[in-house]
């Protein structure tokens, strides 16, 4: 989980804070009277007395030390327009009011997950055969996670069974074209994969509740994404060297988020924590190797990747389908060659440019 750290003058609040967030973050309580020993965190909350004036210099002190990308949050009185003032001089990046409520402390600290997917019915994303309602099935996932709920499995399925239906009606190209317009990276890459991976599905031959699975594993597969700050996840540039180290973390985010849905299969959480892994034991997080990879990881591993290469970003523009495919062959012994092999089907994609 991402660290948060809280500095409180109230342990009464202090606790109802970690009740608030527990399970979402790992979290840490700084005591006022020792924050000169340490270094301010990156991501910090305070809720502090600020009619205490020796207090809060202390903590203006010790806040000119945090790190330069660091965010800092107060909780104010909601009648004290001066506690906000004050807060904004402090350096805070949001000012929420007490008593603090959940949704709103998860959307000013990781950012606003709703502005990913738009309430705009009239999307063609969303009224699209089979796109609407795995959008539909994403945004339930990504919400689940975001506020440690649990899943809803039913929903989920009736996503993956609507990619079934679409690749079958109108195929892989079509689902790629419709997809690749979402505005959102995070979604847009979460769409692609699982029609990517149920398209594979099928041509292996697969059987359909075997596809389903796949369906529903390419959906939950970042769903640790929901954790890390969308200003990273949608940065329009490419991340700096510190922004992929937290990007790396979403597999074990996404474990971990699964814990507040219990009774799901050990293979599927496989897909959501190992799908970076490589056969040479170069992958992450757990660098393992060969064997100790079932098929089910190495086919998503495989549409993961793929997807990637040619999905849309601000700054880099999608590979053509044969071009991306080659670039999978070119990896060698990282990837399964077999499954590689079978998955030439799609250099035969020719994906709409203006898509």
């Amino acid at each position: 989980m991402q660290d948060l750290w809280i500095v409180s003058d109230s342990p009464t609040r202090a606790a109802a804070i970690r009740r608030q967030l527990d399970g979402i973050f790992a979290l840490h309580v700084v005591e006022l009277g020792r924050m000169a020993d340490t270094e301010p965190p990156p991501l910090l909350l305070c809720d502090v007395d600020f009619t205490n004036g020796s207090q809060v210099a202390s903590l203006k002190t010790w806040l000119r030390r945090k790190p330069k990308d660091g965010k800092v949050v107060f909780a104010v009185d909601k009648a004290s327009h001066l506690q906000a003032i004050q807060a904004k001089a402090l350096g805070a990046v949001g000012v929420l009011h007490r008593p603090l409520d959940r949704k709103a402390l998860v959307k000013t600290l990781l950012g606003d997950l709703a502005a990913l997917s738009d309430d705009n019915p009239g999307d063609p994303i969303k009224t699209s055969p089979g796109v609407g309602q795995a959008f539909d099935a994403l945004r339930t996932v990504f919400e689940a996670a975001c506020f440690g709920t649990r899943l809803d499995p039913a929903a989920i399925n009736q996503g993956g069974e609507a990619v079934m239906r679409r690749m079958e009606a109108q195929g892989l190209g079509s689902w790629l074209d419709t997809v690749r317009k979402h505005h959102s990276q995070t979604y847009q890459h979460c769409l692609i994969v699982t029609g990517v991976t149920v398209g594979f599905a099928q041509h292996l031959g697969l059987s359909r509740p075997d596809q389903l699975r796949l369906a529903f594993g390419a959906m939950l597969h970042d769903i640790g994404k929901a954790r890390i700050p969308i200003e990273i996840l949608e940065k329009p540039s490419a991340p700096t060297a510190e922004e992929m180290a937290v990007l790396r973390k979403h597999p074990e985010y996404g474990l971990e988020a699964l814990e507040s849905s219990p009774g799901l299969s050990a293979e599927l959480l496989d897909l959501v924590v190992h799908h970076h892994e490589y056969l040479d034991g170069s992958g992450y997080p757990h660098g393992l190797n060969g064997a100790e990879i079932p098929d089910p990881v190495r086919i998503m591993t495989i549409c993961d990747i793929f997807g990637a290469l040619i999905e849309r970003r601000a700054y880099k523009p999608p590979l053509a389908a044969d071009v991306a495919y080659q670039m999978l062959r070119d990896m060698g012994d990282k990837l399964d060659k077999d499954l590689v092999r079978e998955f030439g089907f799609v250099k035969t994609l020719r994906l709409n440019v203006a898509a």
